[in-house]
């Protein structure tokens, strides 16, 4: 698969009325609350900060200050949680480094730092005054939907008494002075029904574009700053280089281990009859033939070993012909029925290294649950997904048993072992096998170019 081909397929996010419509719920589950939200965390942030500032000198309200910076932080992740609620994207939380501290400084530290400065801007000055305006014009909108299409039902139960002013008879008399548009009761009735048309036709947009300037304010104020997702990112690149480290050291181990114990054991039986042979030659040629088709039978062993160690690095039809088709080999090969499903289209193709990789995961999950599952039926799937927050493209590897279950991923076995490659390869790693089964693992590889 090529870069364009890749962005060519990216499946677009549905942006029309209808979708629009769709959120309008949510939206509205977080806008209408907005406001005693913001008034609640406005008057505990600003009696916790202006009592603590008046007593600063006798040190108690530095206690004070504290408390009102994790009054705000508080706030501000309701307000995260709620924005996410709402389905906005996720903004990424800061690290807050908590149990970095302890004691006095525990106590004290957010005073030196800045991010919850910054919640707290957020929530004394910045989401109060935005909540208040968004919260005015969501019920606005709102009543003006309900109230206009409804108007004509409610307002006969209305009394009238005296009154000689209808909206309808000013507007239609300005817009067209001498017409024959009704008024009176029934122009009002119609005048508001398109005023709730109107105000339904709109509703959407105000409340996408309301939560969204509460989204773009809280990613702005409330998010990670940049610098730490670059120290988080170099954290998980660590992780990732040293379980990619270790999972090589545990395959070559493995690899020294299997050739020791097979094709290597083979050779020196081999060797050892054709020294055997070469001193029967003279003396009896009956048994020096004997031996040398002994020690043909050991090397045809020694190279069908050497050939199913090699399939677990990159066998040959997965260099000739791809991903797809030595899977297919393997699940015919196996000595429990293994059914293969590959949702990828022909026409992808995929680096040679996460094939190759994708290749042996599927291979170990196989004979994993072939050796210790007990199962009669194994399903292996291969599918690719896209994270649209990020635009990127993964690989999945699901093999499923219908065996015992109780599969773990413990220190020194297989499903560690994959584990930790898959980590190393900036992928994931999902197992779930309760008692009784059934298994399913499933394997998220990152596409690279």
């Amino acid at each position: 698969m090529t870069t364009e081909s890749v962005r060519l397929e990216h499946v677009s996010e549905r942006t029309g009325y209808g979708a629009l419509w769709r959120g309008v719920p949510r939206e509205l589950g977080f806008l209408l609350p907005t406001l005693p939200i913001v008034v609640v965390g406005f008057s505990v942030m600003v009696s916790l900060f202006s009592a603590g500032a008046g007593m600063i000198v006798i040190f108690v309200g530095l206690f004070l200050i504290v408390a009102a910076l994790f009054v705000a932080r508080g706030f501000g992740t309701l307000e995260l949680v709620r924005l996410r609620a709402a389905g906005m994207p996720e903004i990424a939380r800061p690290n807050w480094g908590d149990s970095d501290r302890t004691g006095l400084a525990r106590a004290l530290g957010p005073l030196a730092d800045g991010r919850y400065w910054i919640y707290l801007l957020h929530g004394m000055v910045v989401n109060f005054a935005i909540g208040i305006a968004t919260w005015s014009i969501a019920i606005t909108w709102v009543a003006g939907t309900l109230g206009g299409l409804t108007f004509w039902f409610w307002d006969r139960f209305i009394p009238q008494g005296d009154n000689d002013f209808y909206l309808s008879e000013v507007i239609f008399g300005f817009f067209a002075p001498g017409g024959n548009l009704p008024g009176g009761p029934e122009g009002d009735a119609i005048l508001n029904f398109f005023f709730g048309i109107f105000f339904a036709l709109t509703l959407p947009f105000i409340t996408r574009g309301l939560t969204r300037l509460h989204h773009v304010i809280a990613q702005g104020m409330l998010g990670a700053w940049r610098s730490e997702a670059l120290e988080r990112r170099v954290v998980d690149l660590n992780e990732s280089r040293g379980a990619a480290i270790s999972a090589e050291g545990h395959s070559l181990r493995r690899l020294e281990r299997d050739i020791h114990d097979g094709p290597q054991q083979r050779l020196v039986r081999l060797q050892m009859d054709l020294a055997s042979a070469e001193r029967e030659l003279d003396r009896d040629p009956e048994n020096a033939r004997k031996l040398i088709t002994e020690a043909n039978e050991q090397s045809k062993a020694a190279l069908d070993e050497l050939r199913a160690l090699s399939r677990g690095f990159a066998p040959p039809i997965l260099m000739d012909r791809g991903l797809a088709a030595a899977l297919e080999s393997l699940a015919a090969r196996n000595a429990v029925p293994v059914s293969f499903v590959n949702a990828i289209d022909s026409s992808v193709q995929l680096p040679q290294e996460i094939e190759r990789n994708a290749y042996f995961v599927a291979s170990e999950l196989v004979t994993n649950a072939t050796k210790h599952s007990g199962a009669s039926d194994i399903g292996m799937q291969l599918a690719l997904h896209r994270v649209p927050e990020g635009d990127d493209w993964w690989l999945d590897v699901t093999v499923a048993d219908n065996g015992s279950g109780g599969a773990a991923s413990k220190d020194g076995h297989g499903l560690a072992g994959i584990e930790e490659r898959i980590r190393g390869l900036g992928g994931s790693f999902e197992l779930s096998s309760p008692e009784g089964g059934p298994t399913v693992a499933t394997v998220h590889l990152p596409i690279t170019y």
